[in-house]
């Protein structure tokens, strides 16, 4: 180890809703979308920490442990799981989601669907163009992640294209225009291990855990 920067995430533009992800387009009927969840718009910008501390009771608890064992278990299945009727369990969830206790998101292997390049982008903008790039780029479909950070660059991002040339392509031309811009930085990853919740091999998602990731 020769050296290590920390920064803080201060508000998050993108992150949670992969099923907009430009890979996915056209994958899924309008019915599964809904399903996903696909009702708002697609970029999720909110505050990192909420002013109000979530406490979770032992029901939340149990609902917890059934969706890491079974992310697509069913409000039946969950409400069994809490000792809760369906009904309760629906509304717990939801208040779950909207106040972020709950993250659901969708993991994949972008090599599979022919993505091959990923990169951390590591943007300076002007501190009054923050808010207005972070939106930006959630709205552009090779962005899988986007937040502003404390440090000497505020914006980090996620990029995943087809291969360096469309990376290349895709930084000079549509990342370079952003209005207020100062610099940016490229970083590829050479090998990805390890995703939020399950580990990658080569092209393919290898078994999750069964133990519960806690954010």
């Amino acid at each position: 180890m020769i050296d290590i920067n920390a920064f803080a995430m201060l508000r998050q533009f993108l992150g949670g809703r992969a099923h907009y992800w430009s890979a996915l387009q056209g994958t899924l009927s309008p019915q599964e979308e809904a399903a996903l969840g696909s009702g708002g718009p697609p970029f999720t910008e909110s505050p990192v920490v909420t002013r109000q501390p979530l406490r979770l009771t032992p029901e939340d608890e149990k609902m917890l442990d059934a969706l890491a064992a079974d992310g697509p278990a069913s409000l039946v299945d969950l409400a069994a799981a809490a000792d809760l009727t369906p009904g309760r369990a629906s509304r717990r969830l939801d208040a779950l989601l909207q106040r972020r206790g709950v993250h659901i998101d969708v993991e994949i292997a972008p090599a599979a669907l022919g993505y091959h390049a990923r990169a951390n982008l590591w943007l300076r903008v002007h501190p009054s163009a923050v808010k207005s790039v972070g939106r930006a780029l959630a709205q552009e479909p090779e962005i899988a992640f986007a937040a502003a950070i404390s440090g000497p660059w505020n914006i980090h991002a996620v990029a995943h294209c087809r291969d360096l040339d469309e990376l290349f392509e895709f930084t000079s031309d549509r990342i370079g225009s952003l209005t207020g811009l100062q610099s940016v930085e490229v970083s590829p990853v050479l090998r990805h291990v390890k995703q939020a919740g399950t580990r990658l091999c080569d092209d393919r998602l290898v078994g999750p855990s069964s133990a519960r990731a806690r954010r």
